[in-house]
């Protein structure tokens, strides 16, 4: 790459669990003969996303050029923590021949999109494009795409109701910022399931998108990569519930961090998980477990009750065998001396 011309940087958005973390380690496999780079924008103090990607590194993406900001929304730390880790990738040697970052689940695309526009890189990056990724079945379900016709209703009904809620202002915003989008987990949706994501993905974005089906992030990198889309010189065309403000609210969700010790039995654990999510209003849980007996470290991912699990890598040496899980909600639904109640009611009961 010449070093006049200007650096790619892929955005890659999505709700939470939507799977961008696993294509992202697709992308690290098969980079389509790029040398790759990686900002991952993880929603709470652990970097559980971060850590999940440098076990995947690979000489074309190693784990130097794997950075992780766990500050805060990428879009309001620019100064601080954007800018300078833009600045570090491209004095790599050898440098990045493409950047992917990967927004926090709850992030809004749009203000970052702005921070390119910073005098500091705004000659030297641009936004080759917005991937938006979206959980097939939670899509047709309507969880994150509330009727419009229901909501008119209910705001007829309560004079008190004069927005809709944040978790569909972040999937309106997502959508409505990208240039594709990838329908993932198909296989639980089932065809009729696809067929109404689609449906609710056309009704939602501002104008004809392409929507691709992808399972476990397998997807060709031509498909996503080498769009060409300046997003940064392309605001008008991607509008937000947030457009005329000054920022954007983070307050809405927020994380409770819990240390796990050694566990004897995972299938413990899962089913604590799934007990959270049945008795709070819980969005997702991710996170990591150190099983008695086993040199792998075990990698735990859930969206509502559904939960996924496996072992992800080998403990190093220098890791305390200890596991992590970082629990995110609603701000107002958020209790963290409950969730540690549920996830470990041995210690409560200590209390």
């Amino acid at each position: 790459m010449s070093s006049l011309e200007k650096l790619p940087v892929t955005v890659i958005t999505g709700f939470l669990g939507s799977g961008k973390t696993t294509l992202i380690t697709h992308l690290m496999k098969n980079p389509g003969g790029r040398r790759l780079a990686v900002i991952v924008n993880e929603f709470g103090d652990v970097g559980v996303d971060g850590e999940i990607l440098k076990g995947c590194a690979i000489p074309e993406c190693p784990a130097e050029n794997i950075v992780e900001l766990a500050n805060g929304c990428i879009c309001c730390t620019v100064a601080d923590e954007f800018i300078p880790t833009i600045e570090a990738l491209m004095a790599l040697d050898p440098r990045p021949d493409h950047i992917l970052i990967e927004t926090s689940g709850l992030a809004l695309p749009k203000p970052l999109l702005k921070a390119f526009d910073w005098p500091d890189i705004r000659s030297k990056i641009t936004v080759d494009g917005v991937i938006a990724l979206a959980d097939a079945e939670a899509v047709a379900a309507g969880r994150f795409a509330p009727n419009v016709a229901a909501v008119d209703a209910q705001r007829l009904a309560d004079d008190s109701i004069d927005h809709e809620t944040p978790l569909s202002e972040v999937f309106e915003d997502q959508i409505a910022c990208a240039d594709i989008v990838l329908l993932t987990k198909p296989d639980l949706a089932g065809p009729e399931g696809i067929a109404q994501a689609k449906a609710v993905i056309a009704a939602e974005a501002p104008r004809p998108l392409p929507v691709v089906e992808v399972a476990e992030g397998a997807v060709d990198p031509r498909v996503i990569l080498g769009l060409g889309a300046a997003a940064e010189d392309d605001m008008d065309a991607r509008p937000s519930h947030h457009d005329g403000a000054d920022d954007h609210e983070h307050d809405d969700f927020d994380s409770v961090v819990i240390d796990l010790p050694e566990i004897s039995d995972p299938a413990t654990l899962l089913a604590r998980i799934t007990e959270l999510a049945d008795r709070q209003n819980i969005l997702r849980v991710k996170g990591y477990a150190a099983v008695a007996g086993k040199p792998m470290r075990l990698l735990v991912q859930a969206v509502g009750a559904r939960v996924r699990h496996q072992y992800d890598r080998p403990w190093r040496p220098e890791e305390g065998r200890r596991g992590r899980l970082v629990v995110i909600a609603e701000h107002d639904d958020i209790d963290a001396a409950a969730i540690r109640g549920i996830l470990l009611p041995d210690a409560a009961t200590a209390e």
